[in-house]
């Protein structure tokens, strides 16, 4: 079956799109306004984009009768904020800062979460997660009357020294983070079912095949 998407409710897309480009990696944004107010929310519209620059890429939506929430309208406003990552056993308070609170709640203070000061921008890190990125905006595009890209370059990475193997070569225990994706809906993926699977090279495959 096929779906035209400009042809369908904007619901319908949604559907599609959430329920197939999955795991997606979650980014627990934290912001801050003008006035020095902090903001967290969760968005798994989110990757890493490249390594030079280190680029990371949000898809922040608006309720269509809200309008933009704090997240992006704090970082359209200040350029800065920290995507924090997110372990299995920081999900139930991940999932509290996403209530639909009014405008200006800390939703950090209602998760009951911790900050720490970053080390390069204003908006701080949450204490608890094992990986927070510090980033400034390079670039946004509104790519719709609900939606805006923003384009983010990491600036510093903090990683917790207990998953650090070795600093100088940046070797860290990836599957000890014990991080957590988003599927469709209200469910989530662990990602600790994993497998191997070496990159083919052009001059090994092409004798083994023939070519």
């Amino acid at each position: 079956m096929r779906w035209q998407l400009d042809q369908v409710p904007e619901a319908i897309a949604y559907k599609l799109l959430a329920a197939t480009v999955i795991p997606r990696p979650i980014a627990w944004v934290v912001t801050q306004d003008g006035a020095g107010r902090v903001n967290a929310a969760p968005y798994s519209f989110f990757n890493v984009m490249g390594s030079a620059p280190p680029t990371v890429v949000l898809g922040l939506m608006a309720d269509p009768v809200r309008g933009f929430k704090d997240t992006a309208r704090n970082i359209l406003e200040t350029g800065e904020f920290v995507v924090n990552l997110v372990p299995e056993a920081l999900v139930g308070a991940m999932n509290i800062t996403s209530v639909d609170a009014p405008a200006g709640v800390n939703e950090l203070d209602l998760a009951g979460l911790a900050t720490e000061p970053s080390l390069m921008i204003r908006p701080p890190r949450i204490a608890a997660s094992p990986v927070a990125f510090e980033c400034t905006a390079l670039s946004s595009v509104v790519t719709g009357p609900h939606q805006t890209v923003v384009i983010g370059r990491v600036l510093s990475v903090y990683i917790d020294d207990k998953y650090v193997k070795n600093p100088e070569r940046a070797h860290i225990a990836s599957p000890d983070l014990d991080l957590v994706s988003r599927s469709f809906g209200s469910t989530y993926i662990r990602t600790q079912d994993s497998f191997e699977l070496d990159r083919p090279k052009w001059a090994e495959w092409s004798k083994a095949n023939g070519r």
